[in-house]
């Protein structure tokens, strides 16, 4: 399985370094099931996906992707292998670092698999090719490409000097920065923000040690307050657009190994999340970090009562 996993994010590498970048030659060509607007690269990674694991799968396999769901290379699949392509299409068509290809592995089982039984993860870095690997058979994560040893999570507890990063798209503006507007006031200048629109990116920054937190919270919001659901789908084009488990499976599963402290916005394990499905019910919201303390701190700090007004200033 790991050999066919490396070897499945390499092909998708070595087939978007073929196909090249080229600014403002990026083109959208529809939506995936989830609604998320689907752009020329991503076909690319997608049919590089399946032709690899159709030619060298040594045993039928399942394969969930974003665009295409669920199809089988044989009959009778004992694992599946969650896909996503490219995460973070939008910086890789601008040809920026920040996207991955996110592949997780998880028995088939009753056809249901959830988060929680994923065996194996692997995110490749699209732009350098560095790489973190684990599963359930090896009690380290490997890594090759980093110019240090990873995981290096670092120690922060203090909200005003944490660089983290969170998500925007699909996540009206106004209730963002009613939830954390006062978070990014207290910790952009002496701290770091940062909006990468790749959720495995992001979290495996945090195995780096590159960043201390992780949030993508739209999903409580929503939960919390049906009412926001009509400003959601304006900012999704009519979708719900909050996280899918492809989105994060495998560095849920990386995160998780390394230590780091990740849960659903309120707080609650993400193991019953489903993998194979993209419906608002099925999607969630995510909080991670590098220490207990400062998840914590995070959960506490951050407004939920979406009705609040911008505010600037402070942390209070």
């Amino acid at each position: 399985m790991r050999s066919l996993i490396l070897s499945t994010a390499r092909a998708v590498r070595q087939a978007l370094g073929a196909h090249g970048t080229r600014p403002g030659g990026r083109r959208v060509h529809g939506d995936a099931p989830g609604g998320d607007a689907q752009f020329d690269i991503d076909k690319v990674a997608e049919r590089a996906v399946w032709d690899h694991l159709w030619r060298h799968a040594p045993v039928p396999v399942a394969v969930y992707t974003e665009d295409e769901g669920l199809r089988c290379t044989g009959a009778k699949p004992e694992h599946v292998l969650v896909i996503d392509p490219i995460d973070g299409t939008r910086p890789a068509s601008a040809g920026l670092e920040m996207a991955t290809v996110s592949i997780a592995a998880a028995p088939m089982g009753d056809g249901r698999p959830t988060l929680g039984e994923v065996c194996a993860a692997h995110v490749l870095e699209l732009k350098s090719g560095a790489w973190l690997y684990a599963d359930d058979s090896r009690p380290a994560i490997a890594s090759s490409g980093y110019a240090w040893p990873v995981p290096a999570p670092s120690a922060t507890t203090d909200l005003t000097r944490m660089f983290w990063s969170l998500e925007l798209n699909g996540h009206p503006m106004r209730l963002m920065d009613g939830a954390y507007g006062h978070l990014v006031d207290a910790s952009a200048n002496t701290g770091g923000v940062f909006v990468f629109n790749s959720a495995s990116y992001s979290i495996t920054r945090i195995l780096t040690g590159q960043l201390d937190a992780f949030v993508d919270i739209g999903n409580r919001l929503l939960r919390d307050h049906p009412w926001t659901e009509p400003a959601f789908r304006r900012a999704g084009r009519g979708n719900i657009l909050h996280l899918f488990g492809y989105d994060i499976a495998a560095s849920v599963y990386l995160a998780r190994r390394a230590g780091i402290t990740i849960t659903d916005a309120y707080g609650e394990p993400l193991d019953a999340m489903p993998l194979l499905a993209v419906d608002p019910a099925s999607q969630r919201s995510c909080v991670a970090a590098s220490t207990p303390q400062l998840h914590r701190a995070l959960l506490r700090t951050i407004r939920w009562d979406a009705t609040a007004q911008p505010t600037t200033g402070g942390t209070s």
